[in-house]
């Protein structure tokens, strides 16, 4: 496993050349180009204040800025995992001529995608100010909540990129896959503003106290616009189980190689 590693960080130019042209290769054929880094995520924001706020009227106080935050973290997460099901696949012809850890390549999806999530964040900071809402000293641990979503982001796209090699309909099931966790999540909608009757059940409370993605995405909320400190204990248990479903991914990866080559 240390010799795979190593092979890794020997390939890291070849790792911020694939982030590079996958950055350029999202709006490549677009009139806007790199502003729709930041025009995406600012109309999904105003599809779902429109329809949540405005036509449910299920908004709450300083919803436009609870939306953003939830737009913008889960606008990540949507992203790497629907791409990481081609992560391996779509390099076949190159992987079939040369040697090169296999593992670069999910890697570079998050990579790419946390680049975006940057842009993102410009569109959280218009809406913090645009609101007159003011973070607290807790926006200290930003890059930390940051590095946790990364760390289970990178487990997630490893496991889904070497299983799709095997298995090509995974592509199609994480489509509704990430639709039913969009709405199992806080993203636009939080525990107290759902109605009475989702409140007293059981199975939403569960879904929301074990869902990584809520914790996660709760832990930006709180830092940005509670002006108080996350639950550190599911974050930082987040970012444990993460850091050892990388480290036996890895593991896996440079014991089964050559199983990728024959599925491809």
């Amino acid at each position: 496993m240390r010799q795979y590693v190593q092979e890794i960080q020997k390939r890291k130019d070849l790792l911020v050349y694939l982030v590079k042209s996958g950055l350029k290769a999202e709006n490549r054929n677009s009139y806007l180009g790199y502003f729709w880094w930041l025009l995406d995520p600012l109309l999904n924001v105003l599809v779902y204040y429109f329809l949540v706020g405005v036509l449910l009227d299920r908004g709450g106080d300083n919803f436009a800025v609870f939306l953003v935050i939830g737009l913008v973290a889960w606008r990540w997460i949507n992203t790497t995992v629907n791409s990481s099901a081609k992560a391996i696949l779509k390099y076949s012809s190159i992987i079939n001529q040369v040697y090169l850890p296999k593992a670069i390549f999910p890697m570079t999806i998050t990579s790419t995608q946390l680049i975006n999530f940057a842009f993102g964040l410009i569109i959280i900071a218009s809406f913090l100010v645009a609101t007159g809402t003011v973070p607290g000293w807790q926006i200290v641990f930003l890059p930390v909540i940051i590095l946790i979503q990364y760390l289970f982001l990178l487990a997630i796209s490893l496991f889904l990129a070497y299983v799709s090699v095997f298995i090509r309909d995974i592509d199609n099931v994480m489509t509704h896959v990430t639709r039913v966790f969009f709405y199992a999540s806080p993203i636009i909608w939080e525990g107290g503003r759902l109605g009475p009757a989702a409140e007293d059940n059981l199975w939403i409370e569960i879904l929301v106290t074990v869902n990584p993605i809520a914790h996660i995405v709760t832990g930006y909320r709180d830092i940005l616009m509670e002006q108080s400190m996350p639950d550190w204990t599911g974050l930082l248990l987040i970012g444990f189980f993460s850091i050892v479903a990388i480290v036996l991914l890895i593991y896996y990866y440079s014991r089964n190689e050559h199983k990728i080559i024959k599925a491809l």
